[in-house]
């Protein structure tokens, strides 16, 4: 058995996941791929290629992403002041773009995990109405900009209204125009919208855990999840209350076929310019390095530099990376809670980069 097998088959023979899903790749193809356990607990149901899960936070790079092609264009500037764009805010006048997409905007960041909604609440529901009390009462920044890294989910929810403004365009149309099109996926490969049950996998959470206690606190739990089935409890199917911090569904290929674009040297995303701009690590005041560049966590495996990200929450947790200098990538997809940057991946890309 493959070392990669055994690893991921273990996530699941020992209950820490009910499925996984490997990718390892190059700008071109598939190189790797692994999957085990069940997408839907209840029918038995196996995750396949075209099983959807939803990304959370890595859609933040996406919105990164967006905000790099509008630099291009010439539609709006990095270092612009936050206000310029949104001059309501509560904000200081000398955050930028740019120290929001690198969290150093010193922007609060609330917990998540109720920020949610269900499908029949979602045609109705107004992201900015949701938010607005949310900024006033966090208006207060915890440190200058650019004075340390600090994770901001309302960053990005103000970068996504940054792109509506700028673009004229819904943030989700925006992303879905000039990302998700360029990809040249199947329909209902990517997206912000459900696609349907049937191909979702099904979010769980462990039921005897710490972290299931706690979301009794943190969310109607009788809303938004289902009885459990043995040790694990799935969640309803659901969406974030904001799109640009981590609205996006989809399936591993389609997240694959996005990095690769970011990888190719002739990429229909990004400039080879903005893509070095993107992946460059910041620098703070004090001249150490955050350990992010726009919207990327920086780090090394085995001495080879990458940029990642993860995503997670209720049901889901997704990590996505790139290794520039190979023009490889990974990700992996687990249909289990995630709160936090695992970096899950330094556990099974060291074998293929061995």
């Amino acid at each position: 058995m493959h070392p990669i097998e055994n690893l991921l088959n273990q996530q699941v023979e020992k209950g820490h996941t009910p499925s996984v899903q490997y990718r390892f790749f190059d700008a071109r193809q598939c190189l790797y791929r692994h999957s085990v356990g069940l997408a839907d607990v209840e029918s038995g149901q196996a995750p396949t290629c075209d099983t959807l899960y939803q990304a959370y936070s890595v859609t933040k790079t996406f919105t990164a992403v967006a905000l790099l092609q509008l630099a291009e264009r010439g539609i709006l500037d990095l270092n612009d002041p936050l206000k310029k764009h949104l001059p309501g805010l509560p904000y200081p006048a000398n955050i930028t773009l740019q120290h929001l997409l690198n969290h150093s905007a010193g922007i609060a960041n609330p917990m998540p995990l109720n920020w949610i909604h269900l499908p029949e609440e979602h045609p109705n529901f107004d992201e900015w109405a949701f938010f607005r009390p949310v900024l006033q009462k966090n208006a207060k920044p915890g440190a200058a900009p650019n004075e340390k890294f600090a994770y901001s989910n309302l960053g990005y929810v103000l970068l996504g209204k940054v792109i509506e403004q700028a673009s004229g365009m819904a943030y989700t149309s925006y992303v879905e125009r000039y990302i998700l099109d360029k990809l040249t996926l199947p329909p209902d490969s990517i997206g912000f919208h459900l696609a349907g049950t049937e191909r979702s996998a099904k979010g769980y959470q462990s039921y005897f855990s710490l972290m299931n206690a706690v979301m009794g606190f943190m969310m109607d739990k009788r809303k938004f999840m289902l009885p459990r089935t043995g040790s694990w409890q799935a969640f309803r199917p659901l969406y974030v209350n904001g799109s640009a911090y981590g609205g996006l569904f989809g399936i591993p290929e389609a997240f694959m076929a996005y990095v690769q674009a970011l990888l190719q040297p002739e990429s229909v995303l990004l400039s080879g310019r903005s893509r070095q701009l993107m992946f460059a690590e910041n620098k703070l005041k004090n001249g150490q390095p955050s350990g992010m560049s726009l919207s990327w966590y920086c780090g090394q495996l085995n001495g080879i530099a990458y940029r990642a990200h993860a995503g997670g929450g209720g049901g889901f947790y997704v990590e996505i990376r790139l290794y520039p200098t190979l023009q490889k990538g990974s990700a992996i997809f687990f249909n289990r809670t995630g709160v936090r940057d695992e970096r899950f991946l330094d556990k099974v890309d060291r074998f293929m980069l061995e």
